[in-house]
């Protein structure tokens, strides 16, 4: 049983939720701070809602490119090309893990009820992506982006600035980061007639992209610092963040995409994890 379960944990790539759960931590306890009341309940509401939601997403996308995966000598090895979990289960994971999703915004609020049909459509819209566009990896932003917004909203019910911000920096963050996790199956999605921004201006441009898109997320993160009137812990934070968003492009090369996993996966879960430790003890300490 606990086999399956890692075999399931693994499939939805569970680790990766290090990227979008500290900024919907973030995005709910702004919206805490601004009401002076936490919910324990809504909270937990909120991580389920993150947890299916993200395990949907994954499953489908899955069950979706599990054609190409079985192709790809990088991704041969996942749990349903492999064999270890069936289509037919990835997709039912998807359709139970989407239920549970709109189900438990239900008893959160109205307005998390009404756009959930428009987050699954975003998070699940996005596996097709890569069939007609290169922007695919900017769709993906836009999915890592409703965590802030959506835990903000769980809370207060209503749309923010300040929230709407910080989801603008993680659709430019995710966006910038998956450009570069996309670098080694350039020539594979061009053999393959399947769009990416790598295979369409090549590694050394797509870097450039990333780096531009990465300088983006850099001036959205001041302004954040201004607009929600931060002290010096979110400002730690946000210099930990950029700095690790410029060691990541360091270590990537045109000619050498060895460390590819270590600036995807580490660097940015490690400034996922620092900069929501800063902020949300500037939130509570200084604020």
């Amino acid at each position: 049983m606990l086999k399956k379960i890692n075999q399931y944990l693994s499939l939805i790539k569970f680790s990766h939720t290090v990227f979008a759960m500290p900024f919907a931590l973030i995005g709910f306890l702004l919206a805490v701070k601004h009401e002076h009341s936490f919910n324990i309940t809504i909270f937990l509401y909120m991580i389920l809602c993150m947890v299916f939601a993200r395990s949907a997403a994954m499953a489908f996308n899955r069950y979706i490119d599990r054609k190409f995966d079985a192709l790809n000598p990088r991704t041969k090895n996942r749990e349903v090309p492999a064999g270890v979990i069936n289509p037919v289960s990835a997709l039912l994971l998807t359709i139970v893990c989407a239920a549970a999703f709109v189900t438990t915004t239900w008893f959160i609020n109205a307005i998390c009820f009404y756009l959930s049909p428009v987050a699954l459509a975003v998070i699940l819209g996005y596996s097709y992506t890569k069939r007609f566009t290169p922007l695919c990896h900017l769709i993906l932003g836009v999915g890592l982006s409703l965590a802030p917004i959506g835990a903000y909203l769980t809370v207060t019910g209503e749309f923010s600035l300040l929230p709407i911000l910080l989801s603008f920096v993680v659709f430019t963050w995710s966006g910038g980061f998956d450009i570069i996790y996309a670098l080694p199956d350039a020539e594979f999605d061009k053999a393959h007639n399947l769009y990416s921004i790598p295979a369409w201006l090549g590694i050394k441009r797509a870097l450039k992209f990333s780096e531009a898109v990465h300088v983006i997320t850099a001036i959205l993160l001041i302004a954040v610092g201004i607009r929600g009137h931060f002290s010096f812990l979110y400002w730690m934070g946000a210099v930990c963040f950029i700095g690790l968003l410029i060691y990541q492009h360091h270590i990537v090369k045109p000619n050498d995409l060895s460390k590819v996993n270590l600036a995807f996966g580490t660097v940015n879960g490690i400034g996922s994890l620092v900069f929501s430790i800063f902020t949300i003890a500037d939130i509570f300490i200084c604020k």
